[in-house]
């Protein structure tokens, strides 16, 4: 059956891919950011995932004020960069996994959530910048390294869904990877934030303290940011970092008790906070009981013995700001 074995957090700012589309990655300004994603990318080869589930927000790009679905997901064969203003970013079309998407679709809806199920949608930034950091920069005529179900979240507009939905939109999520019934290993992205405000008198706004804390307890305590309201995200973070409720779907799809194999976190890219994390399953999810303790199946352990392998390989060491 099918498995998520990790999470990813990563903040997608837009300059960022500018900066890898122009040449740029080794200048002293972007060089430092760049580098934060090196071991990461390492791990990614390593662990080869074959499909990656990408939790992001459109930018105006294939959703408007007209349509504003809270939560939307990609079920078709393909995606295509979309145009931000200035052409579509010079990276290839995403390809997705129709089979897997339609699965999650089915299995989260007769769970109750309901999701805007999208056969066609051109992605952005959003998305494609994560993808870079840690698949690393895929030339327009190449191929990304796996298939990838898309999963667009409203925080652009009032009302953004809670950390809390957004949280057990994750545990449906695992629900649904792990009774599908082909043999693949899954890695699950949530992406935003870190800190920062684009606009008004507090355009500019980064806060450091707030932004390690969520990483912290992302990583050892996420029920107590599943309570955290909308205003304290807009007082703390800033009116952007709303995006931050995104890595708890990522978060919601994972263990409850996670190895943190990775972080890195560096201010400002632009006028953003980027933070980053990789956070490892400890191989018990295929073998839970309906109390929700269990012991580690021969599958389980066997993708917990691959993630420790890799990132024992790819020598990766926690990073912090």
């Amino acid at each position: 059956m099918a498995r998520i074995v990790a999470g990813i957090g990563s903040s997608h700012v837009p300059a960022i891919g500018a900066a890898l589309d122009n040449g740029k990655t080794e200048e002293s300004y972007w060089k430092r950011i760049f580098s934060g994603f090196e071991k990461s990318q390492a791990w990614m080869r390593e662990t080869k995932p074959d499909v990656a589930i990408i939790v992001y927000n459109d930018h105006a790009s294939a959703f408007s004020v007209e349509m504003i679905p809270t939560f939307a997901l990609g079920c078709g064969a393909e995606f295509p960069p979309a145009d931000e203003g200035w052409g579509p970013r010079p990276v290839p079309v995403v390809q997705g996994h129709p089979a897997l998407a339609s699965h999650i679709a089915q299995s989260v809806i007769l769970d109750e959530f309901d999701l805007t199920i999208c056969n066609k949608m051109e992605v952005d930034h959003g998305m494609t910048v994560p993808m870079n950091l840690l698949f690393g920069k895929v030339a327009k005529d190449g191929q990304w390294p796996c298939p990838v179900v898309p999963l667009a979240v409203n925080v652009v507009m009032y009302p953004p869904p809670t950390g809390h939905r957004c949280y057990m939109l994750g545990r449906a999520i695992r629900k649904a990877v792990e009774s599908y019934p082909e043999d693949l290993k899954v890695v699950i992205f949530g992406t935003g934030g870190l800190s920062h405000q684009i606009s008004g008198p507090r355009a500019g706004l980064i806060n450091s303290k707030w932004d390690k804390s969520f990483l912290d307890n992302l990583s050892k305590n996420p029920q107590k940011l599943i309570k955290i309201p909308h205003i304290d995200y807009m007082r703390e973070a800033g009116a952007e970092g709303i995006e931050m409720v995104m890595w708890l779907i990522m978060r919601g799809a994972l263990d409850d008790k996670v190895d943190e194999l990775y972080r890195f976190y560096t201010v400002p890219a632009s006028n953003t906070a980027v933070g980053h994390i990789i956070l490892a399953n400890r191989g018990r999810g295929t073998a839970r009981k309906s109390a929700g303790t269990g012991t580690r199946s021969a599958s389980g352990r066997r993708a917990a013995g691959k993630i420790k392998r890799a990132a024992a390989r790819a020598k990766i060491d926690r990073v912090r700001g």
